[in-house]
């Protein structure tokens, strides 16, 4: 079967620099790893392919070759073998392939079975729940639901059926790599890549179990309450250590990270620990100065205004806003509130008659801003 272009097979063209080339390699790679993709023979084969295609690609003296000669330019049958480094091993940078997957499978590239054997760390789990304004305000406990790995109860974690263990892989010895030896010109070049068998563990599982498939771990879902602190915020995270996916060979579990998201509140609005609400208050209240009921998030507090009050007016209730999160000293943010005065409708004929009388008593001496203006105009005129 023809060979595939090397551009075709990372989705290139024959313009693409080193840049889109290296970027290319790195998700077709992550793509069709074994690790991610276990068992399945196809990927195997796309794998090698791009491995393939990346190590004459990225070096900029094969590649010049392979855009003159093609495939031939590193097949010595065709009489275009490439004359002092040659094909090494078929596989690309594993410089960049540690890059990519050296946080998920532990060091797999150019680090040797070691770190692939050593204890692994579990991945972090994200979950998300929704408080309303007082529970994020004062705090409270929340039940959540979420789904984790966790070490397969059936064979320990282990991977293997109950009764046996992993045996040392034929393939590699244990080593978890496996020397590729190619002969050109005469010459011979040998190069190392990670054991197809074992994938580079070291260890072959003859028996999987048969509940995780010789994974070691499997899914479960976990229950737990959470202790909401004080005066969490939308958008803010709490992390508990080790709540999440199980960990490999001994290693520790991760964590399970939550999101919170934070319902709206009919009267109140927040700005971090400060909070902010519109009070009404009457015409005859505003004008006369009255004791008015102010909400807070502990119920209503009496609160006096001045004879005169304005709209817009702004007052501060000192403490009685969000707590400061892990504040043993009770510290909380400002109440701040603002005077609304709301202008009756529907009068009565003797409501309005009351009104006028009033508004001819008062004249333009009550309303300073209104005499002002009417001066100012005066003055235009003239």
């Amino acid at each position: 079967m023809a060979q595939r272009d090397y551009y075709e097979v990372l989705g290139l063209n024959k313009n693409a620099d080193a840049d889109a080339i290296k970027r290319a390699y790195r998700q077709l790679a992550k793509k069709y790893h074994p690790d991610l993709n276990p068992g399945d023979a196809e990927a195997e084969k796309n794998f090698k392919e791009v491995n393939e295609a990346y190590s004459i690609l990225s070096d900029s003296e094969k590649k010049a070759k392979y855009d003159q000669f093609g495939h031939a330019a590193f097949d010595p049958a065709a009489g275009g073998g490439y004359g002092g480094g040659g094909f090494e091993g078929g596989f690309g940078d594993f410089g960049d392939l540690g890059d990519i997957f050296g946080s998920i499978f532990g060091g797999a590239f150019g680090g040797g079975t070691q770190r692939r054997n050593g204890p692994q760390r579990g991945d972090d789990v994200m979950a998300r729940i929704t408080l309303t304004f007082e529970e994020a305000a004062f705090g409270c406990k929340k039940d959540i639901s979420y789904n984790r790995l966790h070490k397969c109860p059936a064979c320990n974690g282990t991977g293997a059926e109950a009764g046996t263990s992993a045996e040392t892989c034929p393939d590699c010895r244990g080593s978890g790599q496996r020397v590729v030896v190619q002969r050109m010109g005469g010459m011979s070049f040998q190069s190392k890549t990670t054991c197809e068998k074992c994938r580079g563990t070291g260890k072959f599982i003859k028996a999987p179990c048969q509940k995780c498939r010789g994974g070691g771990l499997e899914r479960e879902n976990r229950k737990l309450t959470v202790n909401i602190p004080a005066g969490i915020d939308n958008g803010e995270r709490i992390a508990l250590r080790g709540q999440g996916c199980e960990g490999k060979n001994g290693g520790p579990a991760g964590d399970l990270i939550i999101e919170v998201s934070i319902r709206s509140h009919s009267i109140f609005e927040r700005d971090g620990v400060n909070i902010y609400c519109e009070v009404p208050v009457t015409v005859a209240e505003a004008i006369l100065g009255a004791e008015i009921d102010v909400p807070t998030l502990e119920g209503t507090v009496k609160y006096t205004i001045d004879e005169g009050t304005q709209p817009g007016t702004v007052f501060t209730l000192r403490g009685k806003g969000i707590p400061y999160v892990n504040n043993s000293n009770g510290r909380r943010g400002d109440l701040i509130c603002t005077i609304n005065v709301e202008i009756p409708r529907g009068l009565s004929d003797k409501q309005k008659d009351a009104m006028r009388e009033f508004a001819e008593a008062c004249g333009d001496k009550n309303y300073a801003k209104k005499s002002k203006f009417s001066k100012g105009n005066k003055k235009k005129e003239k």
